[in-house]
């Protein structure tokens, strides 16, 4: 009986080891075909994005100077206008996007992770809800940052923080499912350690749990923040005038205008002087998201190396 059982289990192994493999039934060339096109696509999305960038520096270069950044946009002098006032209106997007997304999106992700009671009805209705925002269009966002923070209940009008706070409401289910799977990673083994010596759960979480998720968690907002700041029409919808020559007063004063808005109002212009100058600020755009990328990266490694 041992040694039908043992041909029986090596038979029914061996059949599943063949279906997995892909070699029964003609499933290794469909296996074959298939990864073959997925290799052709992958192939023609990277050669389609590299187009695009080979194209805006070949045509881009020559505006690449100091007048970009230190020159205000204008209309008359086209060989030295620049984006002063849109640098600096990203700059205070960004800013008030981060002081804002990163305590209530990690602090929510420690609450959901740690403290909810995942049985509870209305902690399921957030988890759910969380989720399915990640996936909503921007244009949406847009909507309900001009309906509810330019005008509506908070009625800040067409200011920076509006603006901040409608890419706040685009990239938090990112930021909240970036820091709960980096919080869910840490072992339990090091929260029973901690427990176990005396410390309290929150000590635990501060001194334990979120040094060790910290990478996840800047890489996750670092990356969500890089889809915000090319973000175009939300920040029409809730106020970034497309031509601005002078800088934001502050957060809650003055017009403002961003990157991507600012590249946007010079591609649509018919004259090829606007065009390049649309080509010089997209090489802009792609440093500034290459460096926010690279510190991401950088911080991710070394708290890697330090834990």
């Amino acid at each position: 009986m041992n040694g039908a059982n043992r041909v029986a289990v090596a038979g029914a192994r061996r059949t599943t080891e063949l279906r997995l493999d892909g070699s029964g039934r003609g499933g290794k060339w469909k296996g074959e075909v298939f990864r073959a096109l997925l290799i052709f696509c992958l192939v023609i999305a990277f050669v389609t994005l590299l187009a695009v960038i080979v194209q805006a520096f070949v045509r881009g270069m020559p505006r690449i100077d100091l007048n970009l950044i230190t020159q205000m946009p204008s209309t008359l002098d086209r060989e030295t206008s620049g984006m002063q006032s849109a640098i600096f209106g990203t700059i205070y997007v960004m800013v008030g996007l981060i002081v804002t997304v990163v305590p209530i999106g990690v602090s929510a992700a420690i609450f959901l992770e740690e403290f909810a009671d995942s049985t509870r009805w209305w902690v399921r209705f957030i988890e759910l809800n969380v989720q399915n925002l990640a996936a909503v269009p921007s244009i949406v966002f847009g909507i309900l940052g001009l309906a509810f923070i330019v005008r509506g209940p908070l009625d800040l009008g067409t200011v920076a923080y509006a603006g901040s706070l409608t890419l706040a409401l685009l990239v938090l289910p990112t930021v909240i499912l970036a820091s709960r799977e980096a919080i869910r990673a840490v072992p339990t083994s090091l929260r029973q350690a901690s427990l176990g010596l005396g410390a309290t759960k929150w000590q635990t979480i501060w001194h334990h749990v979120l040094p060790s998720a910290v990478p996840g968690i800047v890489t996750g907002t670092i990356l969500a923040l890089s889809r915000a700041i090319g973000e175009t029409a939300p920040l029409l919808l809730v106020g970034a005038t497309v031509f601005v020559t002078y800088n934001p007063d502050g957060f809650f004063e003055g017009a403002y205008t961003v990157l991507p808005v600012q590249i946007f109002q010079w591609a649509v212009r018919p004259q090829e002087e606007f065009r390049i100058l649309a080509a010089a600020g997209i090489i802009l755009l792609l440093a500034v998201l290459l460096v926010m990328n690279s510190i991401a990266i950088w911080i991710r490694n070394k708290y890697t190396r330090d834990a």
